[in-house]
């Protein structure tokens, strides 16, 4: 019986073994890269100062983005992924929809974008040629996510208005809610753009993004962002955050995910190897025993 039970911890063992490299090996760059079936609406809200070209006047407005982000599955493969991107940006008053019409009759759109881009499923850098339709915009850097084991360095993130690359700069660590988050800081001072279509003038953005690093999720975001023409009238004076609610749920969903690789690529080749050497170890005193009794 202690030969049977020998040969059978001599399996487990091996099994355990192997099970434990590949997840070391093989498991991270399965489980480490973004998933083709992202659907993800993000919600945001705030105050401006707007100009109203109507009026040639600055308004004090209150105002909520939405923002639809969709992968492509079908222009999408093992390594690249292709998102669709949808952001409405609405004044805040009444029931208000996420959006609406630019012909809305109570003039609540602020500014309507889409969008389409292609990124690393491992290291979420841009990735332009054959994934992107004719006419869309190429991009650089980071553009929706931080990489998977996000570094305490600093990243190229894309910036739309600029149409270029920016600096998010490491700050600090944070807590949201029991979950550790890496701080980034995007600072630009007035620098040129076309702050409204067709015309040009300077932009100054004042960003912060909170980064789960295992994962790359950006889970909280805070930005102050001003416009102005070349003659200085203000355009646009935006403060702007992602909702209590939007935090809340990308704490919980950055958490189950961030539990889910460290179970694949820490706990299984934890239990493989230590399981595995436990194993062959009694396995083998066992079969060792039992011909020593034989032998007797």
């Amino acid at each position: 019986m202690r030969k049977i039970i020998g040969w059978v911890l001599l399996g487990l063992g091996a099994f355990l073994l192997v099970t434990g490299l590949l997840a070391t090996v093989w498991a991270p760059g399965q489980v480490e890269r973004t998933p083709l079936d992202v659907d993800s609406t993000t919600s945001l809200s705030g105050n401006a100062d707007k100009l109203n070209p109507a009026t040639g006047e600055t308004e004090a407005i209150d105002v909520k983005a939405t923002s639809i982000t969709k992968a492509d599955s079908k222009r999408s493969d093992d390594n690249v992924i292709v998102f669709v991107n949808t952001t409405c940006l609405v004044i805040d008053e009444g029931d208000v929809p996420d959006c609406v019409d630019a012909d809305d009759p109570d003039a609540r759109l602020v500014s309507a974008t889409s969008d389409v881009f292609s990124t690393d499923r491992h290291d979420a850098l841009a990735v332009n040629g054959k994934y992107l339709p004719a006419g869309a915009e190429e991009k650089e850097g980071l553009v929706n996510k931080f990489p998977f084991r996000t570094e305490k360095k600093d990243y190229p993130y894309w910036d739309g208005l600029v149409g270029a690359p920016v600096t998010a700069e490491y700050d600090s660590t944070d807590t949201l809610d029991g979950l550790a988050a890496y701080k980034f800081h995007i600072l630009l001072d007035e620098t040129p753009a076309e702050v409204v279509e067709g015309l040009q003038g300077t932009y100054s953005q004042d960003k912060f993004i909170w980064v789960e690093p295992i994962t790359g999720a950006i889970v909280n975001q805070t930005q102050h962002e001003t416009r102005t023409l070349d003659d200085g009238t203000l355009v646009l004076d935006l403060n702007l955050a992602f909702t209590e609610d939007e935090v809340a749920e990308g704490v919980s969903e950055a958490k189950d995910n961030k539990a889910q690789i460290d179970l694949v690529t820490g706990t299984l080749p934890l239990v493989g190897f230590i399981g595995g050497v436990l194993a062959l170890l009694a396995g083998a005193f066992l079969v060792f025993a039992s011909r020593k009794d034989e032998k007797a």
